[in-house]
C-alpha cells in the first residue's frame, strides 16, 4: 500500500511513456472511431437519440471497442486495464454524451457477468455485450436507496417450486434503460441476502419512465425501471445468494478506475480548447495568453492535468501487475480479476475523486478563460461545464469515495494487514529527527522526495493517533475521516508525479523531464501546504487528546517547502503548454 512503503522504485512504476505498440494502437483505433463515428454528429450526439446511440455502439462493438475487458473465448479482444484506461480517456476526450453510454455498457453494463457470471450465463451474454449486439445497464440505485444502496427496497422471493425469483421494486437514474437488453440488478432475497440477478428487458413486468430531463449529458438514455412481479430464472442469480454486495462492489470498482480516465481525456479537451481559445482572443493589442493570470490558470490546469494522469495510469500499471500470470481465458481470470481491483480498491477510489475534481477544476477554468462566450450555448465550455458535474456524483459520490478510501484502510489496519501502531512509531521517529531542506535544486528533485517522506511520516501519525483514540468509531467521525482521505490523495498524485518525473530523467531522452520536474515541483508547493493544513486541523479536533495536540508544532516545522519562485516556474509551464497548443509531456 502506497503509503507505508518507504521507497518505490521508479522503474516499477508504470508511465504513460510507457504505453507499448499495442497500446497506441488501441489508442488510434478508438481515435479513429470517434473521428469517424461522432465528430461529424457532434451536435446530433448531445440529442437523445436511442436509435442513433444503439447504431454507434454496434460500430464500436464490430471494431472491438467494447470487448476490451472481455476474454476472446466470449468473443473480446481480452486486452490489459492499461489499454481499458486508454479507451476511457479517449472517449473523454471526444465523444460527447456518448462517452457515457460507452463507459457505463463497458463497465457496469458488462463486468458483473464478465467478473462473476457462470460459464453458462458468459456465453449466453458476453458475446452479445462484446458486440453491441446487446446494451447493458446497471441497475443499483432506488429512489430511497442511493448512496446506501446495499440496503435496496426491491425484493426477490424465491417461487414455491424453486425455479424462478419473483422481483418487485423500483430503479432510479440508471445509464442506457432507454434501449438496453440486459440489466444487472439487485434485489434482498428473504428480506436480507443482498443478491445479484441478470433481467433481460423484454421480460413481462419490466417497465421504464420517461427519459430524465437532466442538467447534462442529454444524449444518454437515463430512466427508472419498475419491476412488477417480474419471474428471474434461478439460474439468472449471478454470484451467490447473499454475495451481491461482492458483484455490486466490484463493478463499481472498476467503473471508478474507468470514470478516472474518461474525466482526464475531458480535462485535455478542455484544456486544449482553453489554450486555442487564449492564442487566439486579442485585448489590449495582444492575446490573452500572454497575461500572467491567464498563464497561472494554464499552468494550474496542465499540473492537475498531469498529476491525474501519472496517477491514473501508475494504478492501472498496478492492477495489470497484479494479474501478471493469470490466464484471462481461464474459469478463474474474473474471480482473479476482482481481487486485483479488491487490493487497489483503495487507488480506484483515489482516481475517481481526484480525476473528477481535476476535471470540473479545468472545465470550470476554461469557461473562465473564455469569459462570457463559455457561458453561451454553442461554444464548449458551456457543454463542458454541464456534462463534467455528473462525474463527481456516480460510481459513488466523491464524499462516499472518500469513506470508502478511509474506512478500507481501517478494516486492512483492524485484520493486521497494516500494522499501525509501528508505522506511527516509525513515523514519529524520522519525524523528530528530520531537517526540511531550505533551497531548491534547480532541475532536481531532492527536496521534494524528502517532502514526500515527511508527508508520509506525518500521515502514519495522525491517522495512528486517530484510529487509536476512536477505533471502529472512526467510521462516524466523517470529518476526520474527509481530511484523512484528502491526505491521502495527495500524497497519492505528489508520489505519482515524482515517480514518473525521475523516471524520464532518467530515460533515453532526460530533456523532456524539463516540464514535469517544474510540475511536480509546482504540485509539491501546494500540496505540502494542504497535507500540512489538513493534519493540523485532525489534531486540533482531537481536542480531548493533549497527546494529539502536541504534535502541531512537529507538523507546522516538518512540512515546508523549499524556496522557490512559483511564479517562474507556473510561466515556464503556461508557455511549453501554450508553444505546444495542448496538455503535452
Amino acid at each position: 500500500m502506497f503509503l507505508f512503503v518507504d521507497d518505490v522504485n521508479f522503474e516499477d512504476v508504470f508511465t504513460p511513456e510507457d504505453f507499448s505498440s499495442e497500446h497506441k494502437d488501441i489508442a488510434s483505433a478508438v481515435e479513429e472511431f470517434i473521428n469517424g463515428e461522432i465528430a461529424s454528429r457532434s451536435e446530433e450526439i448531445e440529442e437523445l437519440n436511442n436509435a442513433l446511440s444503439r447504431k454507434l455502439m454496434q460500430k464500436a462493438g464490430e471494431l472491438g471497442i467494447l470487448g476490451i475487458d472481455i476474454p476472446e473465448k466470449y468473443g473480446g479482444m481480452q486486452l490489459d486495464k492499461i489499454s481499458s484506461a486508454i479507451a476511457s480517456e479517449k472517449f473523454g476526450f471526444g465523444a460527447g454524451s456518448f462517452t457515457i453510454t460507452e463507459l457505463n455498457h463497458t463497465g457496469i453494463g458488462t463486468l458483473p457477468v464478465a467478473l462473476f457470471g457462470t460459464e453458462e450465463q458468459k456465453r449466453k451474454y458476453l458475446p452479445g455485450l462484446s458486440s453491441g449486439k446487446l446494451i447493458g445497464a446497471f441497475g443499483l440505485t432506488e429512489p430511497e436507496a442511493g448512496s446506501d444502496a446495499l440496503n435496496p427496497l426491491t425484493t426477490a422471493t424465491l417461487s414455491e417450486d424453486g425455479k424462478y425469483y419473483v422481483l418487485n421494486g423500483n430503479k432510479q437514474f440508471i445509464t442506457n434503460a432507454g434501449f438496453a437488453d440486459v440489466i444487472f440488478t439487485y434485489a434482498k432475497v428473504e428480506g436480507k441476502l443482498f443478491t445479484a440477478f441478470i433481467v433481460e428487458q423484454n421480460w413481462e413486468g419490466v417497465s421504464v419512465d420517461e427519459e430524465e430531463d437532466k442538467m447534462g449529458m442529454h444524449g444518454t438514455s437515463t430512466r427508472a425501471y419498475h419491476f412488477d412481479n417480474v419471474k428471474v430464472p434461478v439460474e439468472n442469480v449471478l454470484g451467490e445468494v447473499g454475495k451481491g454486495h461482492i458483484v455490486a462492489l466490484n463493478a463499481l470498482n472498476m467503473g471508478r478506475f474507468k470514470v478516472g480516465s474518461v474525466c482526464i481525456g475531458s480535462a485535455k479537451r478542455a484544456f486544449f480548447e482553453a489554450i486555442k481559445y487564449a492564442k487566439q482572443r486579442r485585448q489590449f493589442g495582444r492575446p490573452i495568453c500572454e497575461f500572467g493570470l491567464i498563464k497561472e490558470k494554464i499552468s494550474e490546469m496542465a499540473v492537475r492535468i498531469y498529476a491525474a494522469e501519472s496517477m491514473m495510469y501508475r494504478t492501472a500499471g498496478l492492477i495489470e501487475s497484479r494479474l501478471q500470470g493469470v490466464d484471462m481465458g481461464s474459469d478463474e481470470s474474473g474471480i482473479r480479476t476482482a481481487e486485483a481491483l479488491e487490493e487497489y480498491l483503495i487507488e480506484c477510489s483515489i482516481n475517481k475523486v481526484y480525476g473528477s475534481e481535476t476535471e470540473d477544476y479545468v472545465v470550470d477554468e476554461e469557461l473562465q478563460v473564455f469569459g462570457g462566450y463559455g457561458y453561451i450555448r454553442g461554444n464548449h465550455p458551456e457543454l463542458a461545464y454541464r456534462n463534467a458535474r455528473i462525474n463527481r456524483i456516480w460510481e459513488g459520490t466523491n464524499e462516499i469515495n472518500r469513506l470508502v478510501v478511509v474506512n478500507t484502510l481501517g478494516r486492512r489496519a483492524a485484520k493486521g494487514i497494516i500494522d499501525v501502531d509501528r508505522a506511527q512509531r516509525k513515523g514519529l521517529e524520522r519525524l523528530e529527527v528530520f531537517k526540511p531542506e531550505e533551497t531548491d535544486i534547480p532541475g532536481r528533485l531532492d527536496a521534494q522526495e524528502s517532502l514526500l517522506g515527511a508527508a508520509k511520516d506525518v500521515f502514519s501519525l495522525v491517522f495512528g493517533l486517530a484510529y487509536r483514540r476512536y477505533g471502529r468509531a472512526l467510521r462516524r467521525e466523517q470529518e476526520i475521516i474527509g481530511m484523512l482521505a484528502d491526505i491521502m490523495i495527495e500524497i497519492y498524485a505528489m508520489e505519482s508525479t515524482l515517480l514518473r518525473a525521475k523516471k524520464l530523467m532518467s530515460g533515453k531522452r532526460p530533456e523532456k523531464a524539463y516540464l514535469p520536474v517544474q510540475m511536480t515541483k509546482i504540485l509539491f508547493y501546494e500540496s505540502i501546504e494542504k497535507v500540512g493544513f489538513l493534519a493540523r486541523s485532525i489534531l486540533e479536533t482531537m481536542q480531548g487528546e493533549m497527546s494529539a495536540r502536541k504534535y502541531i508544532p512537529l507538523v507546522r516545522h516538518v512540512l515546508v517547502s523549499p524556496n522557490l519562485n512559483i511564479v517562474s516556474l507556473r510561466r515556464e509551464v503556461a508557455g511549453g503548454m501554450i508553444q505546444s497548443g495542448r496538455y503535452l509531456i
